[in-house]
């Protein structure tokens, strides 16, 4: 009999911990639902149902993305509608004035004041038709991007202002000995603030070699440890800078000054700019990865671009019968226009419910995965509290075996 050591008791002692230990995870798994609450507990299924997660929130926002979509087509198809009754009524006035024989010209004078009062009410709704801020049939609709030249001209600095602005390196002259032929490559720039010389021309060179390395042809890609570029101080915003590419003439001279360049006869630099761009169209994010996009184009259906400028009823019966086909091509145009929003309404429709039913299943692989089976888990619960009570009754038994030394000492 040992009372230094106890082994029974520390034995006792460490299945309790253990049991301890389990029973507290138990108790967090259910308390948060989840069956995965840190990497230990299934770092495997941690990666999969994370990824899961990310794609099911992402496929929710898709959902609201379709409903608005929705929303976007409803205003439009709605305000055509209206744009569609007008229509209809300067058709029947059309009609109505070109009986001459009844009509005389105070009433087809009458009949041309409605006209020219609905052409105006067209206009109104055009540009007043909105979806938010975005303008929905003014043919302005779509994404607008100022133009940019990428450069901004201080005093003593070059501004790249947008990353990856682009200078298109255009080789003009082809060599005997290198056999390189006529064709372009685009350099992107990184966006910075260049104030000295030597770092603009270094990061010049950089996007010089990365873009020749990217050319098709080999020889244009052997050109890439020949290039140097050089320049003198930054001054007005701008640098005069020499490059040197082997094969071609050497030091062609360029400056860079708000977007404007010019160079020698071998080597060409071009700024590349962004227009202006304008009722290009609306893209919906209609998916959780990039590039799942339904795009949407909406036309003008102002007087302008339904052709109703010149349309007049108190002119000659040529001139009415011209009307009456005038407004018949801007019938047919904004019927065109209701129908393909009616088809594109129905396609987002049918979006939104697949992925709904995607969004379902998603959520259930990722709740296997991840969530709790509060049936299972209560059942190894109440195992490990049984398991900690009777424990915590062992290890006090166990300690109780040193006590009989005592009868030892007193026999």
């Amino acid at each position: 009999m040992r009372i230094n050591n106890n082994v029974a008791a520390a034995n006792a002692s460490r299945n309790l911990g253990e049991t301890q230990n389990r029973l507290s995870k138990n108790v967090e798994k259910l308390s948060t639902g989840y069956r995965i609450n840190r990497a230990g507990d299934d770092a495997s299924g941690l990666v999969i149902s994370n990824s899961l997660r990310a794609q099911t929130s992402g496929l929710r926002q898709a959902i609201r993305n379709g409903q608005d979509g929705v929303s976007v087509l409803q205003t439009a198809e709605g305000a055509l509608d209206q744009v569609n009754t007008m229509l209809n009524r300067m058709r029947d006035l059309a009609v109505q004035a070109a009986n001459t024989g009844t009509n005389s010209l105070a009433a087809r004078t009458a009949a041309q004041a409605e006209v020219v009062a609905l052409r105006e009410e067209v206009d109104r709704i055009s540009s007043t038709t909105k979806f938010g801020s975005l303008s929905l049939l003014d043919g302005s609709f779509g994404v607008s991007t100022a133009k940019s030249s990428g450069f901004v001209s201080n005093a003593n600095s070059i501004v790249v202002a947008a990353a990856n602005t682009q200078l298109a390196i255009t080789f003009n002259t082809g060599s005997a000995t290198t056999g390189i032929v006529n064709g372009t490559v685009t350099a992107s720039l990184v966006a910075a603030t260049y104030t000295s010389a030597d770092a603009y021309a270094a990061e010049v060179a950089r996007a010089v070699k990365v873009a020749l390395l990217g050319a098709t042809t080999a020889n244009v890609k052997a050109l890439a440890d020949s290039v140097k570029v050089t320049a003198t101080a930054v001054t007005g915003g701008g640098a005069a800078m020499t490059l040197d590419i082997g094969g071609l003439a050497t030091g062609q001279t360029f400056t860079t000054a708000g977007g404007a360049t010019t160079a020698g006869a071998a080597t060409g630099w071009t700024a590349m700019t962004t227009a202006n761009v304008t009722g290009q169209g609306g893209s919906f994010q209609v998916g959780a990865n990039a590039g799942d996009v339904i795009n949407l184009a909406l036309t003008a259906s102002n007087q302008t671009a339904l052709g109703l400028t010149t349309i007049s009823l108190t002119g000659s019966d040529a001139a009415i019968s011209a009307t009456i086909a005038a407004l018949d091509s801007a019938i047919s145009t904004v019927s065109t226009q209701r129908g393909s929003i009616g088809a594109l309404q129905n396609r987002f429709e049918s979006m939104i419910s697949n992925l709904q039913v995607t969004t379902e299943n998603l959520a259930a692989s990722e709740s296997r995965i991840r969530d709790t089976d509060m049936a299972a888990e209560m059942v190894e619960f109440t195992k490990n509290q049984v398991l900690s009570q009777a424990g915590t009754a062992m290890l006090a038994q166990a300690n109780q075996i040193p006590q009989g030394i005592l009868s030892l000492l007193r026999g």
